[in-house]
């Protein structure tokens, strides 16, 4: 019996940003360097696969700094951390490379910067998620207050109105976020926003490129882990533009085969923290059921990069 025709269409740019590949990458660099056991604070980026694949090599991933010992060096993962956090390594006087993403870090620099100019921040972003509780450390208690949806706007009561900044997590759904900059703007005209949007190319570029993936297919696989925002956001993304069906997957493994009964086509991206392998995975799976053709969906091209701080390229 022969199979029946699918159309994959792919999403490009899709995968891997720049930011998490340097993460990764300093991971790899600080494990030649020193030897195993590298420690890690918290997944060096939110993918389970990544994050397996670097334990094999020796990382050991933990959520405290409590629990890194005092003779091994220790990697902050690529969404950032608390001032205090960097304090209490230079204490204990650990061996500590930060992988902070530089886009995260210059949302880091504007808060602080708006600080010195006397300015509340407002920032818009999940509550509990990693980059969120760095980018609010970076500056004392209250001096940061977070939004998660235009009806938290309501209970914002900030020292002096005329005195406000907002930022906002780079991982979020550009549309939403929107809406929200726009609700704080009409609460306080005299907010101040950033020189540039806070949400980073990588996630704008990847939520357009499932918009346009919407327009030729109704339904979705998402690939990323259950706790990384720009894969989450991507699901919204998909549904909020026409599609009936959007789903989240970690791997080929989780593919829901009877929701997919009867498709001649499904859109495919990947979540910035999801590796190529898992994409292959994915198609290669598809191709077990269907007679597949591929067609790339690009919208944007990144050729950005970043480099790894000097004292991982140096051998000694």
């Amino acid at each position: 019996m022969s199979k029946p025709v699918l159309k994959i269409y792919l999403a490009a740019p899709r995968g891997f940003c720049a930011g998490v590949d340097r993460a990764i990458k300093m991971v790899e660099l600080a494990l030649e360097k020193w030897g195993k056991p590298v420690y890690v604070r918290h997944e060096i980026v939110h993918n389970k696969f990544v994050v397996d694949q670097l334990c094999a090599k020796g990382a050991v991933f933990v959520e405290e700094l409590k629990d890194c010992p005092d003779d091994r060096p220790v990697i902050f993962s690529a969404h950032g951390v608390p001032k205090s956090v960097l304090e209490e390594a230079k204490n204990r006087a650990l061996t500590f490379v930060d992988a902070t993403c530089p886009l995260v870090t210059k949302v880091h620099t504007e808060a602080e910067r708006h600080s010195s100019l006397g300015r509340q921040l407002v920032m818009i972003g999940h509550q509990g998620h990693p980059e969120t509780i760095g980018t609010m450390g970076q500056l004392p208690k209250g001096e940061v207050m977070l939004v998660e949806k235009v009806s938290d706007i309501d209970s914002v009561t900030p020292k002096d109105e005329k005195k406000l900044a907002f930022i906002t997590q780079t991982t979020l759904s550009v549309d939403d976020t929107s809406e929200v900059i726009s609700a704080l703007q009409a609460r306080f005209p005299q907010i101040v926003g950033p020189h540039k949007e806070d949400i980073c190319y990588a996630t704008t570029n990847r939520q357009a490129a499932v918009k346009a993936i919407a327009s030729k297919t109704s339904r979705i696989l998402v690939i990323g882990a259950p706790n990384s925002s720009n894969s989450n956001r991507l699901v919204e993304v998909g549904l909020r533009a026409g599609c009936t069906y959007a789903q989240l997957i970690q791997g080929a493994h989780e593919i829901d085969w009877e929701n997919l009964t009867g498709i001649n086509s499904i859109g495919l991206t990947a979540g910035a923290s999801a590796p190529d392998q898992l994409i292959d995975q994915v198609i290669e799976a598809f191709k077990k059921k269907f007679k597949v053709t591929v067609e790339i969906i690009e919208t944007a091209v990144e050729n950005i990069e970043f480099k790894v701080p000097k004292v991982l390229r140096e051998n000694t």
